[in-house]
């Protein structure tokens, strides 16, 4: 269960960066029925450090063409993260990773 001491807006995402941190993403996870294994972990933190170093976030394409450039094209490709996260990969790696909901997501 989420601390009471967390802001989330009406669609489950952190609003303030500073409170997050690993167990905040395992009750985020917990929530939208995410198990968190290295894999995503591995994404997670990927968006946190290219939303910290470029100060915004990046469409679906221009996330998962970063994540080929950095982590290799095994992982940097749609089928990858869809089973990671099957209802929305770039969604749901912000909200667990404590970032706003990307402007490019429904």
């Amino acid at each position: 269960m989420i601390e009471t001491s967390l802001t989330l807006n009406s669609e489950g995402f952190l609003l303030h960066l500073a409170d997050w941190d690993e167990s905040v993403a395992m009750q985020l996870a917990a929530l939208n029925a995410i198990i968190l294994t290295e894999a995503h972990w591995e994404i997670i933190w990927f968006m946190r450090a290219y939303y910290l170093q470029y100060k915004h976030l990046p469409n679906a394409r221009v996330f998962t063409k970063a994540i080929a450039k950095q982590l290799g094209e095994e992982k940097g490709n749609s089928r990858y993260l869809h089973r990671l996260f099957p209802d929305g990969p770039l969604k749901y790696t912000c909200k667990l990773a404590g970032l706003p909901k990307p402007p490019t997501c429904l």
